[in-house]
Parts: C-alpha cells; structure tokens; sequence
C-alpha cells in the first residue's frame, strides 16, 4: 500500500525567524552562537526554506517566541499568535511602572479606533 505524504514548506517559517531575529537586533552569527549552529545554517533556513532539524527548530521558536500553530494548523486560529507571545515577552520584562504606561497607550490606541 503506497502512502502520499504531504510536503510542509517552511518558507513562511524561515521568514518569522528572520524578522524576528532582525526586530531584535541580532545577527546569523550572534544567532548561531546562541543554539549553537552555523550562520550558513541559518541562512538557508531563514532565505531558502530548508527544514531545520527539530532541535534547530525547538532552538529558534522558543528564543523567538513564535507560535509554530499558525504555520502547521493555518486552518485553526491560534490560542496566540507570534506577536502576541513576542507583546507578552516584552511585557514580562516591564515593573508595574511600565506597565501602566504601557495599558495607558493601549487604551489610547484602542479609543483612536473606536473614533474611526
């Protein structure tokens, strides 16, 4: 009996672990360093779309916070999205001070809408 396994592309994947690499400053090198792996490594996952071992992937998406479920279960909504997690990420890192400022600008935001 002949089975058809259905090929992922990790192309859309690739590119949030660059954009979150780049959001934070980092570089392949500083990256690589990090989970120990070669910056070529990264580069082909990052531009060419090659799958990362599991390790690898492991490595990058909990460093990263990005949420694997909106690229291996695109049909279901996520409990929360990668910029969700990397939001509350930051915030962890905020004492109470920076947290109201930063409910203040929340509630800014949102009233703007409301008034569109």
């Amino acid at each position: 009996m002949e089975t058809t396994t259905e090929q992922f592309d990790f192309r859309a994947l690739g590119k949030a672990i660059k954009e979150a690499r780049e959001a934070k400053g980092w570089t392949r090198e500083q990256v690589a360093s990090m989970i120990g792996y070669t910056a070529r490594y990264l580069v082909d996952i990052e531009n060419e779309g090659q799958p990362p071992s599991l390790q690898v992937l492991y490595a990058l998406v909990t460093l990263f916070d990005i949420s694997v479920d909106q690229f291996f279960f695109p049909k279901k909504k996520a409990e929360k999205d990668t910029p969700r997690r990397q939001l509350e990420s930051l915030l962890d890192g905020m004492d109470n001070k920076d947290l109201t400022i930063m409910t203040a600008t929340a509630k800014g935001i949102l009233e703007v809408k409301t008034e569109r």
